[in-house]
């Protein structure tokens, strides 16, 4: 494996990674904001 596929497949996956990541905390920031206007709601 040369240098350069090497550096090429590390950076394809930490952008696969970094996609990843920021869909899980896009996702957690969605179901906080549900969750605090459900409470809202109750009280």
């Amino acid at each position: 494996m040369t240098t350069r596929t090497l550096i090429a497949a590390f950076a394809l996956g930490a952008a696969a990674l970094t996609t990843a990541a920021c869909n899980t905390v896009e996702g957690a920031g969605e179901d906080l904001q549900s969750a605090s206007r459900e409470v809202k709601e109750e009280i």
